[in-house]
């Protein structure tokens, strides 16, 4: 069974390295020209840009998935697993102590093997492209942010699982999955007041007359939002979005200050009738749903595996610890994840056109979403011509292309 879990990931390894070699390729081979909508917005100059920038993330990325396929070679075929179980058993006595050392320390060495890929991304490609405003001072606050927060929840969300697992052992799986799904509506909640500020400055709409017209458009489908605001994004990267963000009386619309840079209001109000329509549609909902009857199969599952003691045999193991089998299973779950992505991946861009057609039918034209999404490709160096099995299987948008060429055929649809 081993030998046959090591042929499986190699060949999903593989399989993942030639889809990204596929598009790479794809992306270098002559293409028609593009449709009038890209006129004026990106020539061949713009083009050839695009195509570096890409190239120089695929590069990073292949060298990086390099890296990981190594080292869990080496952590679960190589004979690391069980040793550093041991290790950590004998470092600390009881259950929830051991679990939360077990994974603890995985979690720091994954970040600093992650840290040089994260400064050369930042400081040498994004720099390179003209996309990082980040000085190395506010890279590392944000880190030091973010392992701030990222402890503390790390301690409470795996700190309460393992003491469930504890009190509860004939029926944890329920009490886990109840524990995350609050924890999850919790920080929903939380985050807009609590934890994104730390990161990020936000203030109201300083273009005059723009938070009236959002508030309109917002009224227009019945949306109420506490607070229309605009993010410092641009003192990290020159990258643009927009976002909707808390629940309840927390709800806020949140606007990248690049996003107001680089598109006209109509623009811009077209792009926030298209999150609007995820909301409408009841997309959020449904995701929310989604994951939570996901999450809840998946409980029962580990719990059904665990108690099966079937586990460690896999990897050639007379035994493992509950924390070592955790970690064995959140593995074979990325197996499994990869032939589910096409799925997910097409669920996704279903949704995305239901709200395009919204955006269209709110805003009366699909006109000013087309220009307002080219723009963007323009400025973010967007890969125009990824290879259709690519984003059959990746793309939880359709491919910018077809995007725009359906919106700009709605053009005329002013009532």
């Amino acid at each position: 069974m081993k030998l046959l879990l090591l042929a499986i990931y190699l060949l999903i390894s593989v399989l993942r390295f030639a889809l990204d070699w596929l598009n790479l390729r794809h992306r270098r081979q002559a293409h028609p020209p593009l449709p009038r909508a890209f006129h004026g917005q990106i020539d061949e100059q713009r083009l050839a840009r695009s195509e570096a920038y890409a190239l120089a993330g695929d590069r990073l990325g292949f060298v990086e998935g390099c890296v990981g396929v190594l080292l869990t070679l080496l952590f679960l075929f190589g004979g690391l697993l069980p040793w550093y179980d041991r290790w950590v058993d004998g470092l600390v006595d009881g259950f929830i102590l051991q679990g939360l050392l077990f994974f603890a320390l995985l979690l720091l060495v994954q970040m600093l093997f992650g840290l040089p890929f994260s400064l050369y991304r930042n400081f040498v490609l994004e720099e390179r492209f003209g996309f990082n405003r980040m000085s190395f001072r506010l890279w590392c606050a944000d880190l030091f942010k973010s392992l701030l927060v990222g402890g503390v929840l790390f301690a409470l969300l795996a700190g309460g699982s393992l003491w469930l697992v504890s009190v509860a052992p004939d029926s944890w799986w329920l009490w886990v999955w109840g524990f995350w799904a609050g924890m999850s509506l919790f920080l929903i909640y939380l985050s807009p007041n609590l934890i994104e500020p730390l990161f990020f400055k936000f203030s109201p709409l300083e273009k005059p007359g723009l938070e009236t017209r959002v508030r309109e458009l917002l009224a227009k489908v019945g949306v109420k939002a506490g607070k229309v605001l605009q993010v410092d994004a641009s003192r990290r990267s020159g990258h643009s979005n927009a976002y909707f963000t808390g629940i309840g009386n927390v709800k806020r619309v949140v606007l990248f200050d690049t996003l107001l840079e680089q598109l006209e209001d109509e623009e811009l109000l077209a792009v926030l009738a298209h999150e609007l329509g995820h909301w409408r549609c009841g997309h959020i909902r449904k995701r929310l749903i989604k994951s939570q009857i996901v999450a809840l199969a998946c409980c029962w599952l580990a719990f059904t595996l665990l108690n099966s003691h079937l586990l460690p045999g896999l990897l050639g193991l007379e035994q493992l610890s509950f924390a070592g089998q955790v970690l064995l299973l959140g593995w074979l779950g990325s197996l499994a994840g990869f032939f589910w992505t096409p799925v997910s991946s097409w669920w996704s861009r279903k949704q995305e056109r239901e709200a395009d057609q919204f955006a269209v039918d709110l805003v009366g034209s699909g006109r000013e979403l087309a220009s307002g999404l080219v723009k963007l490709a323009r400025e973010n160096l967007s890969n125009l011509f990824p290879h259709p099995l690519y984003v059959a299987i990746y793309y939880s948008h359709p491919a910018l292309l077809e995007r725009v060429l359906w919106l700009e055929s709605r053009k005329n649809s002013k009532r």
